[in-house]
């Protein structure tokens, strides 16, 4: 596992931390592959129930470190290779990954997520932010568009002509405001400790209604109406019945704790 990304695992709570403190988290090659290595260990660890994301020291993320892919073309075109488990790139799926983790992640966001730091925010299921965070898509800065699936995420929070606008400027804003734009979830004065309370909540919950919710809330706005209802009723049949939601019903029945089993 990459020195660049920490992972820890208690009571069915992942904890990931981008540790580039110094950098304050940019992003280098190291730590896109420890994101994407981090992101797929989760993926196939069934005894996990919800994530929290977060970043040491004094950010989240500041985005591409272009530095450290100056002068080596090769690290660029690594970025933009894609292998057949994802439809997303290198750099794409750095940030796609927390959709691919099939159980809530919840990024704790403090000090800046610039470009490519906002795409792997974007990038979780929840955003729990600072007040004084600051949030931007930076790419036009540098004469560039975001390409870290962006195209997934941010129209999915924003009304097509605010996204517009903040691809356009790059202009920086607050957490105060990206909530308020809906872009982030809610204001914390701790984000990460918010962050691990409701992921500690989550993981009291059936874990596969859990995921077969965040698959529901994650596939069906790209589907027509009619396979989106047909998703519903899939999804809610292989729930209907199962031991762990007959242990739901059992434990609230009864007025106790309930006894999930996780995924095999």
């Amino acid at each position: 596992m990459s020195e660049r990304v920490l992972l820890t695992i208690e009571d069915h709570v992942a904890t990931v931390r981008l540790s580039r403190p110094e950098k304050r988290n940019a992003l280098d090659a190291d730590m896109f592959e420890g994101l994407i290595d981090v992101g797929q260990r989760l993926i196939t660890d069934n005894r996990v129930r919800a994530v929290v994301l977060h970043g040491e020291g004094k950010a989240f993320c500041a985005g591409l470190d272009f530095a450290s892919f100056l002068g080596s073309p090769q690290l660029m075109q690594k970025l933009l290779s894609r292998n057949e488990d994802s439809p997303a790139n290198m750099a794409q799926r750095a940030a796609w990954i927390w959709q691919e983790v099939k159980v809530p992640v919840i990024a704790a966001v403090h000090g800046v997520a610039f470009g490519g730091g906002l795409q792997i925010a974007l990038g979780a299921d929840l955003r729990y932010v600072t007040a004084d965070a600051q949030f931007s898509v930076m790419e036009i800065k540098w004469g560039l568009i975001p390409d870290m699936s962006i195209t997934q995420t941010l129209p999915l929070l924003l009304p097509i002509d605010v996204a517009k606008e903040l691809t356009f400027t790059g202009r920086i804003i607050s957490g105060t405001e990206a909530v308020g734009l809906g872009l982030a979830t809610k204001i914390s004065i701790d984000p990460l400790a918010d962050a691990l309370e409701t992921a500690k909540l989550i993981a009291t919950k059936s874990p596969h209604a859990i995921r077969a919710g965040k698959a529901l809330l994650r596939d069906a706005p790209g589907m027509s109406r009619a396979d989106a209802l047909k998703l519903e009723t899939a999804l809610q049949v292989t729930l209907l019945g199962s031991p762990n939601q007959t242990e739901a019903v059992q434990a609230n029945m009864m007025k106790r704790v309930p006894q999930f089993k996780d995924p095999d």
